[in-house]
């Protein structure tokens, strides 16, 4: 009998163990997975699109403050820093998540089993701690289908479980536009965490401040992430996780092309109305992880938080002040959440090796929604910037109840068989407090349901070489936040907005060369009721249902070591969305491109790393060019960028060291981050900085 230990919190709550370990029935022996060591999972072995990124890879040379700055080797994943701390980073899947002006949309992200995704949809990166991350896993395709709603695809962070011998290391970096960050970390482990009282623990801290690139984009943010395992008896273990960050930022806004072209670094609109946005989230979770006997294992994460938000925004003082129905121009939003999720894995044989994992998922948060004129005047001069009188007091309750179930079958030596469901059910109510006689009740209440099946057959070549098929149904519901604005301007929650349902067909190679891995897949999703955006204005968007959409496209990685030191990465893209229905109102967008998503993407590095000593590298990054609204009238230019690093690692004792040097955008290109998509005034441009610099100084010790 042989076992393996898997990370706790691999792919949480759903592409089960079975999936993501290397080889779950071998030839001649059975395989138990219980909890524990990092790197489970497979790029080889899973019947999916997937990609894994190393902590350590992460953090090579590296300011280790946005996810921008590691994820562009991963295909399918438009990631778009949009250079403002107010509005997090523009991730997006195969075009998932794409429409979104602020927050993740549309995908799905854990943190250590804990969703980092709301569950309405609505998440976010910014409590995401790239000092103590161990791996990073990208799920795309129709597998994602499997994690329920808003699940267009899977980002997954796992992080580091401590060992032995116990490790301290201080971190900092220091780059252009005034940027500095501070890092702590602590790391070891009582035991080597098999016998009962064993505990690992990791623990970090930060700190980062900006001036920002542009005027106006300043941020201060403290994050805090902690880890601490204990081993109960030899069958059990028990890992209690804390995370807390704290963000004040100003929002620098969006640009017009004229004014991008003339001076990028500008922010009149924030200037003007003080901008800015707190944010403050503190969250804890308990996994609980039994192997129940060599057969069966049970796994059970409790998790709550609190999420605190204020937002000023760019509205003048008009339209709040000519209509009663107006929200204002300062939103103040109190989340709590909790939920829990119970799994329970069988190995077994029926005529064939197959293992089932069921489960039930249930997620429930509360939110108090207030608005506020932003401005107080002065005789007749308003002044913005400042909290005025109460526009919108509400509080919306949403929550799901998701059982679901996935088997693997290993039909063959050579086949195997991957299928599962889950019935996806969510609520939505709303409750109104802010009653006047120009303002009547408009309290509601909404729910969804969805069977969201997946399937798919692989079939290995050789040990090195597999081929899959794959298909799956999923859906996603509008956020609380899509469905908080009515394009009439009107007062109360816009339930006529409905959830979106997408199939997705998906074939795909993986295949060993030597000490690296090439991927290939090739894919296509029709969507029925797209949810996207209908206007957005002074921060605030309002959205709609967009008919029928289609995605259709190639995704092409490699991943090679090879001269003992050296590794090269490449990646290319190739997505063509669009829209299969008129979904203009003045036009007809039938064909047309869908905004904010690049027809095509690539990706190259080159890096000499050695254990110690002199290692330098360099990348290159292309995106095509995006469309900003649905008319396709407006665009953000195709860029390309090159980056070099390089830098110096040695030991002295118990100290290791590490300096380093990296200048961005070598080339000092001109060139948009990310786009504000149908931003009614034409505002839909965020630049990108030039060229800019930075050195980063690590310092470890290693008690032995």
């Amino acid at each position: 009998m042989k076992i393996i230990n898997v990370h706790s919190a691999s792919l949480p709550a759903l592409l089960l163990p079975l999936i993501f370990s290397p080889a779950l029935f071998a030839a001649d022996e059975q395989t138990i997975i219980v909890t524990a060591a990092p790197q489970t999972l497979s790029e080889l072995d899973t019947p999916a699109a997937v990609s894994v990124v190393d902590g350590e890879e992460m953090r090579h040379a590296a300011p280790r403050v946005n996810l921008s700055e590691s994820l562009g080797a991963v295909p399918g994943l438009q990631v778009q820093n949009r250079q403002n701390y107010a509005q997090d980073l523009q991730l997006s899947i195969r075009g998932f998540g794409a429409r979104s002006t602020f927050g993740v949309r549309g995908l799905r992200l854990y943190v250590d089993g804990i969703p980092a995704t709301m569950p309405d949809g609505q998440g976010q990166t910014s409590n995401i701690d790239i000092n103590s991350v161990e791996s990073i896993d990208v799920l795309r395709g129709p597998f994602s289908a499997l994690y329920g709603n808003s699940s267009g695809g899977v980002i997954n962070v796992n992080t580091q479980t401590g060992q032995q011998p116990g490790t301290i290391e201080a971190s900092s970096y220091y780059g252009s536009f005034g940027s500095w960050r501070y890092g702590l970390k602590a790391s070891g482990a009582v035991g080597d965490g098999t016998q009962a009282g064993d505990v690992d623990y990791t623990v970090s801290t930060s700190r980062f401040s900006t001036h920002g690139y542009r005027d106006r984009s300043g941020a201060q943010k403290n994050l805090a992430n902690a880890k601490l395992g204990v081993r109960i008896d030899d069958a059990s273990k028990l890992t209690l996780l804390f995370n807390s960050v704290d963000i004040k930022a100003d929002d620098a806004g969006g640009l017009t092309e004229s004014e991008w072209r003339d001076n990028p670094q500008q922010s009149p609109r924030a200037e003007q109305y003080h901008t800015r946005k707190t944010i403050k989230q503190t969250q804890a979770g308990l996994r609980y992880d039994r192997q129940l006997t060599e057969n069966d294992d049970l796994s059970m994460m409790l998790y709550a938080g609190e999420r605190e938000t204020t937002q000023y925004q760019s509205i003048p003082d008009t339209p709040q002040i000519n209509n009663p129905k107006h929200a204002g121009g300062v939103i103040e939003l109190t989340r709590h959440y909790q939920g829990i999720d119970t799994r329970w894995t069988h190995r077994g044989e029926l005529l064939v090796p197959v293992t089932f994992t069921t489960g039930l998922d249930y997620e429930n948060m509360s939110e108090q929604r207030k608005g506020y004129e932003n401005f107080v005047m002065n005789g007749s001069t308003p002044e913005y910037g400042q909290k005025g009188d109460l526009r919108r007091n509400e509080r919306n309750l949403m929550w799901n109840l998701d059982p679901y179930l996935q088997t693997q079958w290993q039909l063959t030596d050579k086949l195997s068989l991957d299928a599962g469901v889950r019935y996806s059910s969510v609520w939505f109510d709303s409750n109104d407090h802010y009653i006047t006689p120009e303002n009547g009740n408009d309290s509601g209440d909404a729910n969804y349901h969805k069977w969201l099946p997946a399937g798919s057959l692989k079939y290995a070549i050789t040990d090195a070489w597999n081929v899959y098929l794959s298909a799956g149904r999923g859906f996603e519901t509008p956020t609380i936040n899509e469905l908080s604005y009515r394009s009439d301007g009107k007062s109360g929650l816009n339930f006529d907005l409905k959830p979106s349902t997408n199939d997705t067909v998906e074939i795909g190679s993986k295949t060993r060369i030597g000490n690296g891995l090439l991927s290939v897949a090739l894919f296509q999703t029709n969507t029925d009721n797209e949810i996207v955006t209908d206007a957005s204005s002074g921060g605030r968007t309002s959205y709609k249902n967009a008919g029928k959409t289609r995605r259709q496209g190639a995704e092409l990685s490699l991943d090679q070591r090879f001269a003992e030191n050296w590794r090269a990465k490449a990646a290319w893209t190739y997505l063509d969305a669009t829209y299969r229905t008129n979904v203009c109102d003045d036009t007809n967008c039938n064909g047309n491109r869908m905004p904010g998503i690049a027809r095509n993407m690539g990706f190259a590095s080159l890096g000499y790393e050695p254990e110690s000593g002199w290692y330098a590298g360099g990348d290159i990054r292309y995106l095509s060019d995006i469309m900003a609204n649905d008319e396709n009238t407006a665009k953000a230019p195709s860029w390309t960028v090159v980056g070099l690093n390089t830098g110096y690692k040695f030991n002295i004792g118990k100290v290791n060291m590490d300096v380093f040097g990296r200048v961005d955008n070598l080339f000092d290109r001109e060139y948009v981050g990310s786009v504000i998509v149908n931003e009614s005034n034409g505002r839909y441009y965020e630049p990108a900085p030039g060229r800019n610099y930075g050195v980063g100084l690590n310092v470890g010790w290693t008690f032995e």
